[in-house]
């Protein structure tokens, strides 16, 4: 063989070695692309089943305590919607070799039985003692299932659980699989059931009432009462944004973006200010942090304002303070303010739902007798006080409503609330209690 062709040959096959190289290392990467598409998928729909299962846990517990036919029926609708979004869910999850019949048969179920039993009441029903049973061994099976999604999706989220296709996991690895192991085998309780067949941030979506038809300001001004707002020198807010919107405001931040305050154009409120730095400690009591909210609100010129509920998360006390109309709490025009633990500075302040709603009121004294009215609560729950609320309505409308504290056989406590002119049971809200504060459902 001829030299020349000697390299020819070999020449054609270090191209031909690179083009299958290149080619390898192209299949490989588009196989780590798809990989990482199919977990990507796997992730968000655990995400998406956890999510549904926490709504549905929630929607049960609320089922448990809804008085009237209505209610029943607003929440038996958000259980058919979430368990039909957990199944959509549940069908993009590499669970072909588990035999998931029970889980499937829970989230088929139970929103058609609470429609069943919310149709009954409409009818004129009332509901059995059996029922409510059913109600609450349906409740016990979602709280499990919402634990055990949670702690898978933590598994996935923490690198505990692989997500791969059944086909190629192995057999002693920890699988997507064991999240539903536990669940599929404790339905030995499980009821047989005879049938046939969360307040609004889109309140935010409204025209502002409070700064409708006031003269706008100048960006000066409004500068002027940002830094009277967050006690800093003038010098100090170098930057300024114009925001649009519902609310078209003058927003001055300082140069390190640590301190930001928004003004409205029109009328020259302040609608939010920020702080923002570490508070790593805890040097003064719950009850200074609630007078340093009061402070606030009194420094800004602001009345008539109570505390409802306050949450503390990491050393900052976030207060919610709401309208009040002599004895009537108006739960729609609400500031939240927070609170440095550590040396009781207010680094934040959120009054945007205040400037939405906050308007002058005035209600007729026809309205149902409270006791009438009391009557439609729910058998399950103990009634421990009542009042005058104004809540928010899905149609952005407000509904002066009788409000009933009440606890729940476990101990629990509900507000429940009453429409007062025509008894329709209008929302359910679960307060969860803790030594952090207090937080509605």
């Amino acid at each position: 063989m001829k030299r020349r062709t000697l390299i020819r040959i070999l020449s054609f096959s270090v191209i031909a070695l690179a083009v299958l190289l290149a080619r390898n290392v192209m299949l490989m990467r588009e196989n780590e692309n798809a990989n990482l598409t199919i977990k990507n998928n796997y992730a968000r729909a655990i995400e998406e089943l956890s999510t549904a299962a926490d709504n549905i846990s929630n929607t049960l517990q609320k089922q448990l305590y809804a008085g009237t036919a209505d209610m029943h029926l607003d929440l038996s609708q958000q259980l058919w919607r979430d368990s039909s979004t957990a199944k959509a869910a549940l069908s993009q999850l590499p669970v072909e070799r588990l035999d998931l019949g029970n889980t499937y048969k829970f989230l088929s179920q139970v929103g058609n039985y609470a429609l069943s039993l919310s149709e009954k009441l409409r009818e004129g029903g009332t509901l059995s003692e059996k029922e409510y049973d059913d109600l609450e061994a349906l409740y016990g099976f979602s709280q499990r299932l919402r634990d055990d999604m949670w702690s898978l999706e933590s598994s996935v989220s923490s690198g505990e659980i692989e997500l791969v296709n059944a086909a190629d996991a192995q057999d002693n690895a920890p699988s997507v699989t064991d999240g539903f192991s536990d669940f599929e085998e404790g339905f030995d309780s499980y009821p047989t059931l005879v049938y046939d067949g969360p307040f609004s941030d889109h309140i935010m979506q409204k025209t502002p009432l409070m700064t409708s038809g006031k003269a706008e300001i100048s960006r000066e001004k409004a500068l002027e009462i940002a830094c009277l707002a967050l006690h800093l020198d003038q010098s100090v807010l170098t930057d300024v944004i114009e925001e649009d919107g519902k609310m078209p405001s003058y927003l001055f931040t300082d140069a390190k973006g640590s301190a930001a305050c928004a003004v409205t154009k029109q009328g020259g409120y302040v609608s939010y200010f920020l702080k923002s730095r570490d508070v790593t400690a805890e040097s003064i009591t719950v009850d200074e942090a609630l007078k340093a909210g009061d402070s606030c609100l009194d420094s800004l010129g602001i009345n008539s304002m109570r505390r409802t509920y306050y949450e503390n998360i990491n050393h900052i006390m976030t207060i919610n303070y709401a309208y009040y109309l002599g004895e009537i709490c108006c739960y729609t025009d609400l500031i939240k303010v927070s609170v440095a633990m550590d040396s009781g500075e207010i680094i934040g302040y959120d009054a945007r739902g205040y400037l939405v709603n906050h308007q002058s009121r005035a209600y007729s004294d026809k309205r149902l007798s409270v006791l009438e009215v009391q009557e439609q609560v729910s058998p399950k729950l103990k009634v421990l006080s009542r009042g005058l609320a104004v809540i928010p309505s899905d149609s952005q409308e407000e509904r002066l409503c009788y409000e009933f504290k009440c606890e729940a056989p476990d101990g629990t406590h509900v507000l429940v609330y009453f429409n007062a002119y025509t008894g329709k049971e209008e929302q359910i809200l679960i307060l969860f209690e803790s030594e952090s504060g207090t937080l509605t459902m």
